[in-house]
Parts: structure tokens; sequence; C-alpha cells
């Protein structure tokens, strides 16, 4: 089925290291009424939390929702780079919710084309896996990684109609 990428929308975790600041996230996300379902972060982790802009539920079928952990590094501007990074889905027990933990760590790996000697450095996001969800207007979307790294999401659409394959 071929997709249509609609729209990318970055959304930073709040990384400090200030305990104060660790759990933050905007006054919206504060009043979602789900979100008093799951818990704040762990020392030394950060909760991201994600509210979908709303769809009726009969057009929800037809959009996606691509999440990706990773961190901006420095790179060569040459090479492809990759993290150890994915995500798990949990559920919530009681709630019926899922919720996402990030697996792995920061461990980078790249292609091993030499850079010519003058080639500048550039800060450029690297993630890991990325996980596709289905879309659900109504649930927040939390994830919890460790301090550091960054959640990244987009959300894709399709078309209602399927084409009928030739053989």
């Amino acid at each position: 089925m071929k997709k249509t990428l609609i729209g990318l929308t970055l959304l930073t975790a709040v990384v400090s290291s200030s305990a104060a600041t660790k759990n933050s996230v905007s006054s919206s996300v504060d009043e979602h009424k789900n979100l008093k379902a799951f818990p704040m972060a762990a020392k030394d982790f950060s909760r991201t939390v994600i509210v979908l802009p709303h769809k009726e539920r009969k057009e929800e079928k037809n959009y996606s929702v691509e999440l990706i952990v990773g961190k901006v590094i420095k790179t060569d501007g040459v090479n492809l780079f990759g993290m150890n990074t994915s995500l798990k889905a949990m559920p919530l027990k009681g709630w019926g919710f899922t919720f996402y933990n990030m697996q792995g760590n920061d461990s980078v790996r790249s292609t091993m084309m030499a850079p010519a000697a003058d080639q500048p450095k550039v800060d450029k996001f690297v993630g890991g896996k990325p996980l596709k969800i289905r879309y659900n207007s109504r649930i927040p979307i939390v994830i919890y990684t460790p301090e550091g790294f960054e959640v990244r999401y987009r959300i894709w659409k399709s078309t209602a109609d399927f084409k009928k394959a030739t053989k």
C-alpha cells in the first residue's frame, strides 16, 4: 500500500540534570485526561508524552505513527549512522493502555567511507530502529528513555482504498 508522509513533527524529550524539569511536559499535555494513568519517569530517565491531533475513529485507520529514539551527535557528513536503540511496547497494568520503554544503548554504528580531509563535522540526529504504531488520538503516547535521548515521530497517512495488484 502506498503511503504518503503527511507531516514530520519533532518532539524532543526534556533532558536536564535537574529533577524538577526531567518530567516536564507542555501544559496542553498536562491536561490530557488519560495521562494520570502513566507514572512519572524513574531516576535518570525522562518521560516523553505525545498527544496526537484529534481524528474521528473512522479516520484513524488510515493513519499511523512512527517513533524513533536517538541523539544528536557530530557526524562526518558522509557516512550513514545508526544507534543501537529500539522501543518495546509495555502494557500499563489495570488500564489497558500501552507505554514504550527504550531498549539498547548509545553505541553508534556507521558505514566506513573515508570523508575528505576538509569535510566539516555536522550535527545530525542519529536514531535506532523505528517503531510504527496505530494512530489513536484518545490516548497519549508515553515513552520512557534514559536521560540524554530524544524521541522523534512522524505521522503517516495512507489512502483509504486498496489498489488491485495485477498478475
